[in-house]
């Protein structure tokens, strides 16, 4: 297949894809998030952080656009690192930059003005930032996210280690949906491991969203106890356009290509393909997203050395 974004074959077997959950933040920012990731799951990072590095893999991967998510984990700094992630993106034409805010801050002002600036959506972190979905204190922010028609994307599951805490879970998730109807909003990692409780709620909600990213990676379960084949390939077929792929990139432990062969490996129709690696991505962001239609199904095989 041709990779209309530059490079030919299988060394781009995703071209033209959407990966709509990368992390691009300050490298002092990026580096305390890893060193939390590794002192408590003991992960090791082999990605570069920055965003020469991060685009040159995501285009040898025929990764074409890519959604940018920022989250603050304490008051007062959201404001200073919405300005860091849209002026990063301004000469970045794969970026597509989103905002966040703390729940501790001017919720209204700090949103509108990431808006104002160019953020296309609000990223948040619920069980790092301490704030479920449903938190009265984060109105302001979907109050505004519908009047700019800009979507949401929660860690709202208890994935891959926050069994416990009180921000996550269906429960917490199902009650914004509610409120929000004409909110976009997308759970993170299928939801897991709530998964099959996110995905009824999806069926319901036309504009609730799920992304694949660490969830569906063949090595899931060396991480966590997951298995990406508890969720069939009627999922992806049934809510084409509402599944979204997603790679956690670059904090994640394993190759890139683990994110995305077992999906290329599934049983589905060129319409779900289309969906899952484009079309969602485009209805998520509200039509934002221009791409060429690829000739074919993905090509399943993966660059050299993966």
């Amino acid at each position: 297949m041709t990779d209309r974004s530059g490079a030919d074959g299988p060394g781009a077997p995703l071209a033209p894809a959407v990966d709509a959950h990368v992390h691009l933040m300050p490298e002092r920012l990026m580096a305390a998030i890893r060193d939390s990731l590794n002192d408590v799951a003991g992960w090791e990072f082999p990605h570069g952080a920055d965003a020469d590095a991060i685009e040159a893999e995501l285009r040898r991967h025929g990764v074409v656009r890519y959604v940018a998510l920022p989250y603050a984990h304490r008051a007062g700094i959201a404001r200073e690192l919405n300005d860091w992630l849209v002026g990063a993106a301004a000469d970045r034409e794969m970026c597509i930059p989103f905002a966040t805010v703390h729940p501790e801050d001017d919720v209204r002002t700090v949103v509108r003005d990431a808006f104002e600036a160019g953020a296309r959506g609000l990223k948040f972190q619920c069980p790092v930032q301490e704030v479920a979905p449903d938190d009265e204190r984060l109105a302001p922010a979907y109050e505004l996210c519908a009047e700019y028609g800009r979507p949401v994307l929660f860690h709202a599951g208890t994935a891959p280690m926050f069994e416990d805490s009180p921000h996550v879970g269906i429960d917490r998730y199902e009650p914004f949906v509610e409120s929000y109807p004409d909110v976009r909003s997308c759970a993170a990692h299928m939801g897991t491991f709530e998964h099959e409780a996110f995905v009824a709620l999806a069926r319901e909600h036309d504009q609730v969203f799920l992304d694949t990213c660490f969830a569906m990676a063949t090595v899931v379960d060396d991480y966590v106890d997951f298995d990406p084949a508890e969720i069939p390939d009627a999922v992806f077929e049934d809510l084409a356009g509402q599944v979204l792929y997603g790679s956690d990139f670059p904090n994640m432990p394993h190759a890139y290509a683990r994110e995305y062969e077992g999906l290329l490996a599934r049983d589905l129709s060129t319409g779900a393909f289309d969906a899952l690696f484009r079309g969602a991505a485009r209805r998520f962001l509200g039509g934002e997203v221009d791409l060429p239609t690829p000739d074919a199904r993905p090509d399943v095989s993966v660059p050299d050395g993966e």
